[in-house]
Protein backbone atom coordinates (compact mmCIF):
# COMPACT_ATOMS: atom_id res chain seq x y z
CA UNK A 1 0.00 0.00 0.00
CA UNK A 2 1.26 3.32 -0.80
CA UNK A 3 1.27 6.31 1.45
CA UNK A 4 -0.17 9.29 0.25
CA UNK A 5 1.60 11.28 3.12
CA UNK A 6 4.08 13.80 2.56
CA UNK A 7 7.41 11.84 3.27
CA UNK A 8 9.81 14.45 5.09
CA UNK A 9 13.29 13.10 3.44
CA UNK A 10 15.44 15.54 5.93
CA UNK A 11 14.00 16.28 9.21
CA UNK A 12 17.77 18.49 10.23
CA UNK A 13 16.50 20.92 7.36
CA UNK A 14 14.53 24.41 8.76
CA UNK A 15 11.29 23.96 6.91
CA UNK A 16 11.02 20.79 9.11
CA UNK A 17 12.03 22.00 12.53
CA UNK A 18 9.49 21.92 15.69
CA UNK A 19 7.67 24.95 15.43
CA UNK A 20 6.56 27.23 18.16
CA UNK A 21 3.40 28.87 18.70
CA UNK A 22 4.46 32.60 16.66
CA UNK A 23 4.45 30.71 14.07
CA UNK A 24 0.58 30.50 13.83
CA UNK A 25 -0.23 33.74 14.75
CA UNK A 26 -1.61 34.76 10.63
CA UNK A 27 -2.26 31.52 9.03
CA UNK A 28 -2.60 32.38 5.02
CA UNK A 29 -5.76 29.67 4.78
CA UNK A 30 -8.43 29.02 7.25
CA UNK A 31 -11.21 26.53 6.49
CA UNK A 32 -14.30 26.39 9.05
CA UNK A 33 -17.31 24.66 8.74
CA UNK A 34 -18.33 21.71 6.32
CA UNK A 35 -15.46 19.87 4.39
CA UNK A 36 -17.68 20.30 0.89
CA UNK A 37 -17.06 22.10 -3.01
CA UNK A 38 -17.63 25.28 -1.39
CA UNK A 39 -14.82 25.12 1.13
CA UNK A 40 -12.67 23.62 -1.65
CA UNK A 41 -13.10 26.31 -3.99
CA UNK A 42 -12.31 28.76 -1.01
CA UNK A 43 -9.30 26.95 -0.28
CA UNK A 44 -7.86 26.31 -3.93
CA UNK A 45 -7.96 30.45 -3.85
CA UNK A 46 -6.27 30.57 -0.78
CA UNK A 47 -3.78 28.02 -1.67
CA UNK A 48 -3.37 30.51 -5.05
CA UNK A 49 -2.77 33.73 -2.86
CA UNK A 50 -0.64 31.92 -0.31
CA UNK A 51 3.02 32.69 0.22
CA UNK A 52 5.76 31.58 -2.13
CA UNK A 53 7.64 30.23 0.43
CA UNK A 54 8.38 29.44 3.83
CA UNK A 55 5.99 27.66 6.54
CA UNK A 56 2.15 27.94 4.90
CA UNK A 57 -0.21 26.95 8.16
CA UNK A 58 -3.62 25.98 6.82
CA UNK A 59 -5.85 26.09 9.96
CA UNK A 60 -8.84 23.91 10.07
CA UNK A 61 -12.23 23.61 12.11
CA UNK A 62 -14.90 21.04 10.92
CA UNK A 63 -17.47 18.55 12.28
CA UNK A 64 -17.21 16.71 9.04
CA UNK A 65 -17.92 16.31 5.26
CA UNK A 66 -17.40 14.56 2.02
CA UNK A 67 -14.82 12.78 2.56
CA UNK A 68 -14.04 12.40 -1.12
CA UNK A 69 -13.29 16.54 -0.68
CA UNK A 70 -10.73 16.10 1.97
CA UNK A 71 -9.04 13.85 0.00
CA UNK A 72 -8.90 16.44 -3.00
CA UNK A 73 -7.54 19.33 -0.76
CA UNK A 74 -5.05 16.43 0.75
CA UNK A 75 -3.63 15.60 -3.01
CA UNK A 76 -3.19 19.60 -3.59
CA UNK A 77 -1.34 19.78 -0.51
CA UNK A 78 0.59 16.71 -1.63
CA UNK A 79 1.22 18.16 -5.30
CA UNK A 80 1.98 21.71 -4.37
CA UNK A 81 4.78 20.26 -1.42
CA UNK A 82 6.47 17.92 -4.43
CA UNK A 83 6.54 21.01 -6.91
CA UNK A 84 7.41 23.39 -3.93
CA UNK A 85 9.68 22.29 -2.03
CA UNK A 86 10.61 25.29 -0.72
CA UNK A 87 7.08 25.85 0.97
CA UNK A 88 6.38 23.91 4.07
CA UNK A 89 2.72 22.84 4.91
CA UNK A 90 1.65 22.80 8.33
CA UNK A 91 -1.96 21.65 9.54
CA UNK A 92 -3.34 23.36 12.61
CA UNK A 93 -6.59 21.81 13.74
CA UNK A 94 -8.72 23.86 15.63
CA UNK A 95 -11.49 22.86 18.25
CA UNK A 96 -12.94 20.00 15.94
CA UNK A 97 -11.05 18.04 13.81
CA UNK A 98 -14.27 15.08 12.81
CA UNK A 99 -14.45 12.61 9.98
CA UNK A 100 -13.51 14.00 6.74
CA UNK A 101 -11.20 16.70 8.42
CA UNK A 102 -9.20 13.93 9.75
CA UNK A 103 -8.90 12.59 6.48
CA UNK A 104 -7.47 16.07 4.96
CA UNK A 105 -4.57 15.90 8.34
CA UNK A 106 -3.68 12.28 7.32
CA UNK A 107 -2.15 13.96 4.05
CA UNK A 108 0.29 15.86 6.27
CA UNK A 109 3.73 14.31 7.41
CA UNK A 110 3.66 14.01 11.40
CA UNK A 111 5.98 16.99 11.89
CA UNK A 112 3.81 19.17 10.28
CA UNK A 113 0.47 18.03 11.98
CA UNK A 114 -0.58 20.29 15.17
CA UNK A 115 -3.54 21.06 17.46
CA UNK A 116 -4.59 23.48 19.68
CA UNK A 117 -5.25 22.91 23.05
CA UNK A 118 -8.31 20.98 23.75
CA UNK A 119 -8.92 19.87 20.32
CA UNK A 120 -10.78 16.62 19.93
CA UNK A 121 -9.80 14.24 16.48
CA UNK A 122 -12.70 12.32 15.78
CA UNK A 123 -12.27 9.50 13.97
CA UNK A 124 -14.89 6.68 12.22
CA UNK A 125 -15.80 4.53 8.99
CA UNK A 126 -17.19 5.77 6.14
CA UNK A 127 -20.62 5.88 6.30
CA UNK A 128 -23.32 4.42 3.66
CA UNK A 129 -27.32 5.22 2.82
CA UNK A 130 -28.82 3.90 -0.08
CA UNK A 131 -31.79 1.84 -1.15
CA UNK A 132 -31.46 -1.61 -3.75
CA UNK A 133 -34.25 -2.25 -6.29
CA UNK A 134 -34.07 -5.37 -7.42
CA UNK A 135 -36.80 -5.28 -10.65
CA UNK A 136 -35.92 -7.08 -13.93
CA UNK A 137 -34.05 -10.26 -15.41
CA UNK A 138 -32.37 -11.92 -12.88
CA UNK A 139 -28.96 -11.71 -14.34
CA UNK A 140 -29.35 -8.17 -14.01
CA UNK A 141 -30.62 -8.34 -10.43
CA UNK A 142 -27.17 -10.29 -9.63
CA UNK A 143 -25.25 -7.62 -11.32
CA UNK A 144 -26.69 -4.79 -9.52
CA UNK A 145 -25.91 -6.62 -6.38
CA UNK A 146 -22.53 -7.03 -6.97
CA UNK A 147 -21.82 -3.76 -8.34
CA UNK A 148 -23.32 -2.15 -5.30
CA UNK A 149 -20.76 -4.84 -3.12
CA UNK A 150 -17.97 -3.51 -5.43
CA UNK A 151 -18.72 0.23 -4.25
CA UNK A 152 -18.22 -0.79 -0.57
CA UNK A 153 -15.34 -3.08 -0.97
CA UNK A 154 -13.36 -0.38 -2.94
CA UNK A 155 -14.73 2.33 -0.60
CA UNK A 156 -13.86 0.14 2.38
CA UNK A 157 -9.89 0.38 0.78
CA UNK A 158 -10.10 3.56 0.62
CA UNK A 159 -11.11 4.36 3.93
CA UNK A 160 -8.32 2.26 5.20
CA UNK A 161 -5.19 3.72 3.33
CA UNK A 162 -6.68 7.06 4.88
CA UNK A 163 -6.46 5.19 8.11
CA UNK A 164 -2.75 4.02 7.81
CA UNK A 165 -1.62 7.20 6.65
CA UNK A 166 -2.81 9.26 9.58
CA UNK A 167 -1.40 6.21 11.93
CA UNK A 168 1.97 6.04 9.88
CA UNK A 169 4.58 6.47 12.48
CA UNK A 170 2.71 6.31 15.66
CA UNK A 171 2.01 4.29 18.37
CA UNK A 172 -1.44 3.53 17.27
CA UNK A 173 -1.99 -0.03 15.09
CA UNK A 174 -4.45 -0.88 12.42
CA UNK A 175 -6.35 -3.28 14.38
CA UNK A 176 -6.74 -0.25 17.39
CA UNK A 177 -8.54 1.79 14.13
CA UNK A 178 -10.56 -0.95 12.70
CA UNK A 179 -11.80 -1.73 16.15
CA UNK A 180 -12.39 2.03 17.67
CA UNK A 181 -13.44 3.86 14.03
CA UNK A 182 -17.13 1.90 14.02
CA UNK A 183 -18.02 3.52 17.73
CA UNK A 184 -16.64 7.13 16.61
CA UNK A 185 -13.21 7.53 17.97
CA UNK A 186 -12.67 11.13 20.14
CA UNK A 187 -8.69 11.45 20.49
CA UNK A 188 -7.90 14.94 22.66
CA UNK A 189 -4.92 16.92 21.36
CA UNK A 190 -2.72 16.03 24.20
CA UNK A 191 -4.13 12.07 24.08
CA UNK A 192 -3.16 12.97 19.87
CA UNK A 193 0.65 14.00 21.06
CA UNK A 194 1.10 10.82 23.24
CA UNK A 195 0.04 8.43 20.40
CA UNK A 196 2.35 9.92 17.95
CA UNK A 197 -0.44 11.09 15.77
CA UNK A 198 0.31 14.82 15.36
CA UNK A 199 3.51 16.60 16.13
CA UNK A 200 2.25 19.42 18.84
CA UNK A 201 -0.10 21.04 20.58
CA UNK A 202 -0.34 24.80 20.70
Amino acid sequence: MNSHAIEVNDVSNDLFRPLQPNDFLNPPILLAGVVDHMMYAFFRDRLMSAPPEGIIVIELSTLGGDPEVARMMGEDVRFHSEQEPGRRFVFLGKTAIYSAGATFMSFFARPNRYLTRGTRLMVHERKIQTNITLDGPLTMCIANLKAKLNEIEHSIQIQNEGFQNLISGSSVTMDQVLKLAPENWYIEANEAKNLGLIEGVI
